[in-house]
């Protein structure tokens, strides 16, 4: 299986401005910009679109393992907070934080924390970074 997403980039770095567009449509030329990435503006950046595809594969991997065990979830529900530094005179991903909360029915919270560590351990975009990824997660009523 492949899946592809092409970037186009216009100008200098702080002045010029980029789109995104992924072969699914999901993305069609939507922009970003140095100010979006690293100045706060409305808009999406690379690291936001990480953190995107880190809630979406962990929140998928979680529920198969749920599934593995026979809990099926009531809702899986994942932030990923991907933290950008500069790192030696340039720029790298350096931490990412799963906020995770979901309703397991039947599942204990050892059993939930225990498939919620083997999803951060093993979904395929957790499997792509170098940098420290930590998690919580818990089970809501």
């Amino acid at each position: 299986m492949k899946r592809s997403a092409s970037a186009q980039w216009k100008g200098n770095l702080e002045n010029g401005q980029g789109t995104l567009t992924s072969d699914s449509g999901v993305l069609d030329s939507t922009p970003y910009s140095f100010k979006t990435r690293f100045k706060d503006e409305n808009g999406t950046n690379p690291e936001e679109l990480v953190g995107a595809a880190h809630a979406g594969c962990f929140s998928m991997a979680l529920s198969m393992i749920l599934g593995q065990h026979d809990f099926t979830a009531e809702r899986i529900d994942t932030r990923a907070t991907v933290q950008l530094d500069e790192v030696d005179g340039g720029f790298a991903i350096t931490k990412i934080h799963l906020h995770c909360r979901a309703s397991v029915p039947g599942a204990s919270a050892e059993q939930f924390a225990e498939a919620a560590e083997a999803a951060k351990a093993n979904c395929p975009i957790s499997k792509l970074f170098t940098a420290e990824i930590t998690m919580d997660a818990a089970l809501e009523g």
